[in-house]
């Protein structure tokens, strides 16, 4: 179940608040909706999920109760073994021996002239958000054995934590120092419930209407031929890709940050206009921000930061974004396009940085995004061989299309309206409107313009659920 979908925003989410209000905000609630939640598509991964909860609570209360930090911290290397294992086995297994199967059967062909065609390794099914709940424990296992934060005691609080299903499938990823007073007395007021609803609104209308609408025309443009792909084509291909992973992703975040102020919780923020960046560093302060505090804290600086010597600053870079790149997927293409923003970020350290504070605003913001959608080539491509081929398409080298499709037939009114609302709301002017919301949108009273504006929001994306309208989700099995 995505919140995208008609299910969940008239049946799932009304069943869901009118038992936890007439339930007095009960945890059991939550905790059984969101395993209901979790079931919808795959029951057969409840097991996972359930065991998973019942080991971290267990591992935390062991790491705070040893009486010697060398037991502790084998309790916290245990902790984190059990909680990689499924993520390894679920996420990397295949690739990994899909690896290695290449790699002996480049081998045993040179050296024995014997082929290795005719084997093949199936896929296994990801469970959904795994890869977010893995991160939820493991931040949670080593905050206790910093001392950050108590063991939590109550096996259902732990429970709700892990498994909350505004955070389950695709994050914010949530620290339970965060929120850690909250789970024991959630947050819950009408002005907070509010401005839930109206973030939710705003992050579901970015997904239904601006990433729905030009995920189809990317989509189109990525699954074409090279011979057809055009320079002009593969340009409006990944403008609409980086709209598209933006606002889906985005979106769903705001959905996620809504659904838990009005459930009584404060989720961290996970974008602030990212395409607004001047340099790649800034990038990711902005980009996936719980996602790149969790590396930069439980990766980066243990590993020695920049505390260390430039060397071994740039190596530490390597090693987080190679992992950052890896969490994103299973794939060489992701291991590239991590590998190319560690890159980049290593070269800012190296001097681009003080070159790019003294260059033009409106040069350092085209550096950002030159770099930003060429990388998404490699995010979005099926291998690294079709990235190459969209990347030389792009800067128009090799390319030869007679065929080509013209490019109307990939922007629409509906695309260019999106792609313009899109860039409207990522620059300048939506930041300014973003602030004036307040810093959790905290705000008692809508005038009867801005009910008016969700009201149609609301109404335009039913049209677009209802009718059947595309509706991927690209991190959906993150």
């Amino acid at each position: 179940m995505v919140f995208s979908s008609i299910v969940f925003v008239f049946y799932f989410l009304p069943l869901f608040f009118a038992a936890y209000v007439l339930s007095r905000f009960s945890k059991s609630v939550l905790l059984a909706f969101s395993l209901v939640f979790y079931a919808w598509g795959e029951p057969i991964f409840i097991p996972l999920i359930l065991a998973m909860i019942v080991a971290n609570h267990r591992f935390g209360l062991r790491i705070e109760w040893a009486t010697e930090r060398a037991i502790a911290k084998r309790w916290l290397i245990v902790g984190i073994a059990v909680n990689l294992a499924p993520l390894i086995l679920f996420k990397y297994g295949t690739f990994i021996l899909q690896s290695l199967l290449r790699l002996v059967a480049a081998v045993l062909t040179k050296r024995f002239g014997v082929s290795l065609e005719a084997v093949t390794i199936h896929h296994l099914i990801l469970p959904l958000g795994i890869s977010f709940y893995t991160f939820h424990s493991l931040s949670y296992l080593i905050d206790v054995y910093r001392k950050d934060v108590p063991a939590e005691r109550s096996l259902r609080d732990l429970a709700v934590y892990i498994s909350m299903f505004p955070q389950l499938v695709a994050g914010p990823i949530i620290r339970y120092k965060t929120i850690a007073r909250e789970l024991h007395k959630p947050f819950i007021s009408l002005e907070r419930a509010a401005a839930g609803a109206q973030l939710f609104v705003v992050g579901l209308s970015q997904k239904v209407l601006i990433a729905n609408t030009v995920a189809a025309s990317a989509d189109q443009i990525f699954s074409l031929p090279f011979d057809q792909l055009s320079t002009p084509l593969s340009w409006v291909g990944i403008v609409c890709y980086t709209m598209q992973i933006y606002y889906d992703f985005g979106g769903y975040s705001n959905m996620a940050l809504g659904l838990g102020l009005m459930i009584g919780f404060t989720f961290p923020i996970n974008f602030n206009y990212p395409y607004m960046s001047q340099s790649m560093t800034e990038f990711w302060r902005r980009w996936h921000i719980s996602l790149s505090s969790w590396f930069r804290d439980y990766v980066y600086i243990p590993l020695g930061g920049n505390r260390v010597s430039g060397a071994r600053t740039y190596f530490n870079l390597c090693v987080v974004f190679l992992l950052c790149g890896l969490w994103h997927g299973a794939a060489w293409t992701f291991v590239a396009w991590g590998a190319a923003h560690g890159a980049l970020l290593v070269i800012e350290r190296m001097g681009l940085r003080r070159i790019l504070e003294r260059s033009p605003r409106l040069v350092r913001h085209a550096y950002v995004l030159a770099a930003v959608m060429a990388t998404w080539v490699l995010f979005r491509a099926n291998d690294l061989g079709s990235a190459a081929r969209y990347l030389c398409a792009m800067i128009g080298v090799g390319v030869e299309t007679p065929g080509a499709p013209p490019l109307h037939r990939f922007l629409g009114v509906d695309v260019v309206t999106a792609l313009a609302a899109g860039l409207f709301a990522a620059g300048p002017y939506g930041a300014d409107w973003g602030s004036r919301v307040g810093k959790y949108l905290m705000v008692a009273s809508l005038d009867l313009g801005e009910m008016a504006g969700l009201a149609l929001l609301l109404v335009l994306v039913t049209l677009s659920l209802a009718g059947g309208a595309y509706n991927p989700f690209i991190y959906f099995r993150f």
